[in-house]
């Protein structure tokens, strides 16, 4: 029987390194398995859940366990998605061991499947997906989420409007939750060592979402938008015109030289780093019926 070493008898850093080594395993940083080994960190993360035995926590990506064994200890139940089947197989024995019981476990790609019911959502996400699984997360109801990502990935979720940082998905995410930063964690707390550092994150939904039918074309247009970050609305928008809908670059030129808005007109001159959500939402739901073929 494998040894799978009890973190009580010593570090964090040790005993992931014991468990990968007597398991055979080297990690791919290309695929995101990157371990956390501080275990001051892991338990600040832990902290900022701010867990009760009344929660079902949502963890994507659980690895060895880190976080998953500490979360059980404090929530009513933890899903725990891992898609890697070694690893898989290594936490489940590991749960065993430990007599830990409150643990759903699945080997699955968590883009894919469908979460079980859930409130709060702890995870050192797999850097490769952190966008399409935030956007994921947002399609559920969920009390708040503990999230990791790289510095800049995080940075870039609460960009401030003109700055380097203001992006599609800063955009996006304003709409649909409040982000607040909580810390950072140094590339050096982890194994094998990322290229940057990371950003634990705070992602609260917001009880005034706006109606999805305006979602969906905002989410449109932001794509659009965004494509051309620098130009005027109006160059991007011909540019990327085939995000909102395929419609003749023609057709498309002489309806925008048709508008007599002239609030309407004066935004299709600004470019479309300057533009606050809100101004993007206006101008969108304005300017959809013009894209329809």
């Amino acid at each position: 029987m494998i040894d799978l070493t009890s973190e009580t008898s010593q570090s964090l850093s040790k005993t992931t390194k014991s468990i990968l080594s007597q398991n055979g395993i080297t990690l791919n940083r290309n695929l995101g398995q990157n371990y956390l080994i501080d275990k001051n960190k892991r338990d600040q993360i832990i902290g900022f859940g701010e867990i009760t035995k009344d929660d079902v926590v949502l963890e994507i990506g659980t690895g060895i366990g880190t976080l998953t064994i500490e979360l059980a200890k404090k929530a009513r139940k933890v899903i725990a998605i891992e898609q890697d089947t070694r690893i898989c197989e290594i936490l489940a024995r590991r749960l065993e061991e430990e007599k830990i019981d409150n643990v759903d476990l699945i080997n699955d790609d968590a883009l894919k499947v469908d979460f079980p019911h859930f409130n709060k959502i702890i995870s050192n996400l797999p850097y490769q997906i952190s966008s399409p699984i935030t956007f994921k997360f947002l399609d559920y109801d969920f009390d708040l989420a503990v999230l990791m990502y790289q510095k800049e990935f995080a940075d870039r979720m609460n960009g401030e409007v003109g700055s380097k940082n203001y992006s599609r998905l800063s955009a996006m995410l304003y709409f649909k939750c409040d982000v607040e930063k909580l810390t950072d964690v140094s590339c050096e707390s982890f194994i094998p060592k990322p290229q940057i550092d990371s950003t634990v994150v705070k992602l609260t939904p917001k009880e005034n979402r706006i109606p999805e039918d305006e979602f969906r074309i905002y989410s449109r247009f932001t794509r659009a938008l965004f494509q051309h970050r620098n130009k005027k609305i109006r160059n991007a928008l011909i540019d990327s015109r085939h995000i909102i809908n395929n419609i003749d670059k023609k057709v498309l030129k002489k309806r925008l030289n048709s508008i007599e808005d002239e609030e309407l007109l004066d935004y299709l001159k600004k470019r479309v780093v300057v533009l606050t959500p809100e101004e993007i939402l206006y101008i969108s739901l304005k300017l959809h019926p013009l894209f329809r073929e």
